[in-house]
């Protein structure tokens, strides 16, 4: 009787460990079942994040989406319900600045004689058409002189001939065909455009211009040597401000000491806030991802910071208030949302969080002191769901959704400080947005051969980006810059340099306005 009982002890000991088991690798099969899906996702989904389900926003019956502004950075790529959609169909969309300068045709008749064969009087004209066209750029050949004189004068009276001459201004580059409008369209080519130097070198060889991707290189980064001290003083700028908005992204420099070619390094960006009056947007090149290139990059600043979660942003000072960002929380409960099969289910966070989106798109426009008083009231309810749900919900660590918990959980405190600054927007997506900027470009660049080549990508990147956000033309202002700065002493002053800000240009329409701003 007593091996009886202690047989079915040892059997229901041998149950409940198998029980044990099952329930670990079930974890374990929807853990890898979820990834699975997010991969395919990854590989071969559309690169959205909105939900088109119309039956999404219970919670909104008048709106059908609110999530319009998903961050991209070229990384990820998700997908969306797929649906069956009539759209009308869609007018022509075709505008014409109206101050492109007008050329006009008149078309004449070849016979001036009637059918009877008397002579034409011109009596007027009519319209058919409007047409645009494209005049491509054209390459010519300066040839510089300084025109000497002498006093006439002078030499009747001693003798000697007294010579004078015409001062060149300084060459942008010694020894070299290079011109800033030349060098400005090189640059605007590669970081406006993504056209990397060595599919340039086609083109300027069909122009009559034939150059080495190694001259244009060096270039590049001699010509941002001039303007580097006016990048630095944007930076100084930058730290002045009360409220930024940062990110990183990496980024690989082949020939850097002490790493391999396949190592790591970084672009950082810092920006001014959307209600900024004087925008920039900064880059900077990094060999790594460490808290200390966060401590030299904001080392001045003191205000408040919006970023993401990373811990490398721990190490900055008492001095530096970190806002959360709430666009980087959906995107972990949107990965939750597609685990079947890659295809979004909605949940209740996914709901929680478009409400939020929903509520900021209606107070854009609204002043910071407005913004805040309707975010006490309005926002923080939903906050309060929002966490009371992420408070009772049970997931594996592992999961999708145990991942996104633990995301969000980690930052709730600094999640919620965006009911305190109606200045900052509930997600960092402008950052990301010129996080997308580079990406694009290094998509096509695909590496930096030097740190000296890596540094120069963010001096440019600063410039253009800079002058897109105070709606200037990029092509035009790097033209500008090359002209004016490198006639500039070696050390310039603060003063010498504060004229060249972007904000300081009166931005013509003809030359200086950026279409795309």
């Amino acid at each position: 009787m007593a091996t009886t009982v202690e047989q079915l002890k040892q059997a229901q000991a041998q149950n409940r460990e198998l029980l044990k088991e099952i329930k670990a690798l079930t974890a374990t099969v929807q853990t890898l079942t979820e990834e699975v899906a997010f991969f395919q996702r990854q590989l071969f989904g559309k690169h959205s994040e909105k939900i088109t389900d119309p039956n999404q926003l219970s919670l909104l019956a008048d709106d059908n989406g609110v999530f319009t502004d998903p961050e991209q950075t070229g990384n990820q790529s998700e997908t969306t319900v797929t649906t069956v959609v009539h759209k009308p169909k869609r007018k022509r969309c075709e505008s014409v600045d109206p101050n492109l300068p007008i050329e006009t045709t008149v078309i004449c008749r070849e016979n001036l004689s009637c059918d009877h064969g008397h002579q034409l009087i011109p009596v007027g004209k009519h319209f058919v058409r409007e047409v645009v066209h494209q005049i491509p750029g054209r390459l010519y050949r300066e040839q510089i002189f300084e025109q000497t004189y002498k006093c006439a004068a002078c030499e009747t009276n001693d003798g000697v001939s007294h010579l004078y001459q015409g001062t060149a201004p300084q060459a942008l580059i010694p020894h070299s065909l290079a011109t800033s409008s030349l060098v400005a369209e090189l640059l605007y080519q590669k970081y406006a455009l993504g056209t990397p130097l060595y599919r340039q070198m086609k083109a300027w060889r069909r122009a009559g211009l034939i150059l080495s991707e190694t001259t244009m290189t060096n270039w590049v980064i001699k010509a941002a040597t001039i303007v580097q001290p006016l990048y630095t003083l944007l930076h100084e700028q930058l730290l002045t401000q009360p409220y930024l908005q940062g990110d990183e992204t990496p980024f690989q420099v082949l020939r850097e000491v002490g790493k391999t070619a396949q190592s790591k390094s970084y672009i950082w960006i810092a920006r001014s806030i959307r209600l900024a009056a004087h925008q920039v947007v900064y880059y900077t090149y990094s060999d790594n991802r460490a808290g200390k290139t966060a401590q030299q990059l904001y080392g001045d600043f003191t205000g408040v910071l919006q970023c993401d979660g990373y811990s490398g942003y721990n190490l900055l000072g008492a001095t530096v208030t970190r806002v959360g960002c709430w666009a980087h929380v959906r995107r972990k409960f949107f990965d939750d949302a597609c685990k079947i099969k890659g295809q979004p289910t909605i949940t209740p966070p996914v709901k929680l969080l478009d409400q939020m989106f929903h509520l900021e798109r209606g107070w854009r426009d609204l002043t910071p002191t407005k913004r805040k008083e309707l975010r006490q009231e309005q926002l923080k309810p939903v906050i309060k769901q929002f966490w009371q749900w992420c408070d009772q919900a049970v997931a594996t660590p592992k999961s999708r959704l145990g991942r996104a918990l633990t995301y969000a959980q980690n930052q709730r405190s600094m999640l919620n400080r965006v009911l305190d600054y109606g200045e900052i927007d509930l997600s960092n997506n402008a950052t990301e947005r010129n996080v997308k900027s580079f990406v694009i470009g290094r998509k096509n660049w695909l590496f930096a051969t030097s740190p000296a080549g890596a540094q120069a990508n963010a001096i440019w990147l600063t410039l253009i980006e800079t002058a897109k956000a105070n709606g200037l033309d990029p092509r035009q202002y790097l033209e500008y810059l090359l002209n004016q700065l490198g006639q500039l002493p070696v050390f310039p002053t603060e003063e010498e340099l504060a004229v060249y800000l972007p904000w300081q240009q009166v931005p013509d329409k003809k030359v200086w306005r950026d279409q795309e701003a």
